[in-house]
């Protein structure tokens, strides 16, 4: 992979040189700019993923600098240098779109830090842009975003078993979006010109989920004042959508079993049978396999569900993600309310990323929905979040008031919480030095940053530059 490319924009040739030599041990690809008016020309042809201005220069000071660059590349991040630590001037960066800021003299971590940080930013925006791309492109259906691994498996996988007409089982945590994984089967499939008909098995209680799925003749019970010939019958070559059918009663089970069976069912009331062309879909966030066991779910049915099954990751298991998702679903909702979207400050996004979103992407889209609709400035600092993202340490579920959990899940809890514990002890226990915690980890610097930045820690410096 080629190194990133950072410029930096500084009259101070001391600051250059200190600059170029931190980040180039960090392996970036540094080019420094001692001239502010040759920016555009010198950024043309460099083509930086991040840019690093000082603030007052002669010729032009940063704020023309990040006016420029924004107008060149609003996805490219710009971090503000300036010896005139005013929270004014801070803000006033911010406010016009510069990713972050660096008070002088700045630690050498810091730098890293920040730099690493808009790095991240700048690669998850070019592979959201890459992806809607891909999926405008080729793939019919919306709504699943994102580019970490679990997800990218996952919808390659699903696109080639789409064409077929398998039924599915797509398992995960509440608010993780499986329905949006069933509506992409159905968009991709040979069926999506006919009918997707969904059906919340947990709404209903048992009878009237039987009428709804199988319809009923006029008089077939009390209140069957009208015919209706039930959602089976509706989807007519379609695709049909089972969300929570582990909820549903093993005596409606084994009904359902029959209709996959034969391919045909009967209306309550009427002795005809009904010839069926529908492929089906189910969703759970209970383990099925269990209730097998259990004598809950029943087993004919399981395994007629559960021809191709797809795992949906939760939300704080996929990595990178949470940026990607964020974002659309801002742009989405200031689109609607005819605003401009409002900008995330990275201490903000600091708590964002440390939150463990137990709701998921679900979650997710409601707290975005939220700081849209209660957006006044076009900025969202922390003390715009929800006090739950702002006081994780209250709110957040840990592994043991989660209980019971999937081994994956667990398992992924487990590795953070002892991750977070390992690397605070480690650098509380070398007096907050990066560099020193590292080799007694027996990793690289860059790795530790990247632990650091994965858990938001803030480390401390041990290295001045002037």
């Amino acid at each position: 992979m080629d190194a990133s490319r950072v410029l930096i924009v500084d009259d101070e040739p001391a600051m250059l040189e200190n600059c170029e030599r931190i980040l180039g041990a960090e392996g970036y690809a540094c080019r420094g700019l001692a001239d502010a008016l040759q920016f555009r020309e010198v950024a043309a042809a460099f083509d930086p993923d991040v840019i690093i201005t000082d603030l007052r220069m002669p010729g032009a000071n940063g704020m023309t600098i990040l006016a420029a660059a924004l107008a060149d590349d609003p996805t490219r991040p710009v971090i503000m240098m300036t010896a005139h630590a005013t929270v004014a001037t801070a803000v006033a960066a911010v406010r016009e779109g510069a990713f972050d800021f660096v008070t002088k003299p700045f630690a050498g971590d810091q730098l890293v830090v920040a730099v690493d940080r808009a790095v991240r930013f700048r690669g998850l925006t070019n592979e959201n842009r890459s992806l809607r791309t891909q999926v405008d492109r080729n793939v019919r259906g919306e709504g699943i975003l994102g580019s970490s691994p679990g997800i990218t498996r996952l919808l390659d996988q699903a696109a080639r078993v789409a064409p077929t007409d398998a039924n599915v089982l797509v398992t995960g945590e509440s608010g993780t979006g499986k329905e949006l994984v069933a509506r992409f089967i159905h968009s991709n499939s040979l069926r999506h010109d006919r009918p997707f008909v969904p059906v919340d098995c947990a709404a209903m209680p048992e009878g009237l989920l039987e009428s709804e799925l199988f319809g009923h003749m006029k008089g077939a019970f009390t209140g069957a004042v009208q015919p209706r010939e039930g959602l089976l019958a509706e989807a007519k070559g379609g695709t049909v959508f089972l969300d929570e059918v582990g909820e549903m009663s093993v005596s409606l089970q084994a009904k359902l079993f029959r209709v996959i069976e034969q391919r045909q069912m009967r209306r309550l009331g009427d002795s005809r049978l009904i010839d069926l062309d529908i492929r089906i879909v189910a969703a759970t966030n209970r383990d099925l396999e269990a209730g097998v066991a259990a004598g809950t779910f029943r087993e004919e049915l399981y395994y007629r569900l559960n021809v191709v099954r797809f795992h949906l990751p939760a939300l704080r298991d996929r990595s990178g993600d949470l940026a990607v998702l964020m974002n659309a679903f801002i742009a989405e909702f200031a689109m609607a309310a005819r605003r401009r979207p409002p900008r995330i400050a990275p201490e903000a996004w600091s708590l964002l990323e440390r939150y463990p979103w137990p709701g998921n992407v679900r979650e997710l889209r409601n707290v975005a929905q939220r700081l849209v609709v209660l957006d006044t400035a076009g900025r969202i600092g922390p003390p715009e979040l929800p006090e739950s993202i702002r006081q994780p340490s209250t709110t957040s579920a840990s592994l043991s008031d989660r209980w019971p959990l999937r081994y994956e899940d667990a398992r992924g809890i487990a590795q953070h919480e002892f991750l977070s514990r390992y690397v605070s002890r480690m650098l509380e226990t070398h007096g907050g030095n990066v560099s020193r915690a590292a080799i007694a980890a027996d990793v690289s610097r860059r790795t530790y940053h990247r632990w650091l930045a994965e858990l938001n820690g803030v480390p401390h410096p041990d290295e001045d530059v002037t």
